[in-house]
């Protein structure tokens, strides 16, 4: 095995791994656990031969907790990647990659806000408002590496849009973060299902373009809280 590229989840002890047919294993002598975190070293120590890349299911979605290779590759690896690194044409070349990276970022958070804006479809009276809430929630939902559903190209941006704003709305107007939700099964699931259709109904006031009162409508009064905060958002 110290000849293969292996995929392992981590085993039950420091310094072990679990293979695919579940069986206990120890790295080869002279193997190093490289951390995740780089990727570009990571690839490079990949490509540079044998490795074993532990990986940890969680629910869905797969973690990486590094990668064993060979000490000596490792470090042959990383101490060519510093040289290159430090070189002019390396920082010249980020420095261009940083600038597309913006644009692209820029382009979606617009795209984004204007996916909410047209989600949202307030009367004209409530334009503004409209204008306001999309703006928070694509600030809280746009951000690379958040996590959040607005980061997921499995499902179109007008989706991505309304799941967004409901999540926004049921951290910000209702009482969800405060909640004790047994563990029953689905139990969390049927509270979130509650809780986005008291959002829906709460849109749809601002959609009819009815009279509202600011003073009682929870949604302006999340606003006014993230304003006297000075703009934080807790969602």
């Amino acid at each position: 095995m110290p000849d293969q590229k292996l995929i392992v989840s981590p085993g039950p002890r420091p310094g072990t791994v679990r293979l695919a047919d579940g069986r206990v294993a120890k790295p080869p002598r002279g193997w190093q656990l490289l951390p995740p975190g780089d990727g570009t070293l990571t690839r490079r120590v990949k490509n540079a031969g044998p490795t074993w890349t532990v990986k940890q299911r969680r629910g869905r979605r797969e973690f990486s907790q590094g990668v064993w290779a060979p000490a000596s590759t490792i470090l042959e690896v990383r101490e060519a990647l510093e040289a290159e690194r430090g070189t002019e044409a390396y920082a010249k070349k980020r420095a261009k990659d940083r600038a597309r990276s913006d644009a692209r970022q820029g382009q979606y958070v617009r795209s984004f806000t204007d996916a909410v804006f047209s989600f949202l479809d307030f009367a004209l009276p409530y334009r503004d408002l409209a204008l306001r809430l999309s703006a928070l929630v694509a600030e809280h939902a746009t951000p690379v590496g958040s996590g959040t559903v607005a980061r997921t190209e499995r499902i179109p941006i007008e989706q991505r849009a309304e799941a967004a704003v409901i999540a926004w709305l049921r951290h910000q107007t209702t009482a969800y973060d405060q909640m004790k939700i047994s563990r029953q099964r689905g139990r969390r699931r049927e509270t979130r299902r509650m809780l986005a259709e008291q959002s829906r109904a709460l849109l749809e006031a601002y959609r009819r373009g009815g009279v509202v009162n600011p003073e009682t409508c929870p949604l302006q009064t999340a606003l006014r809280s993230i304003v006297e905060e000075g703009g934080a958002d807790r969602g």
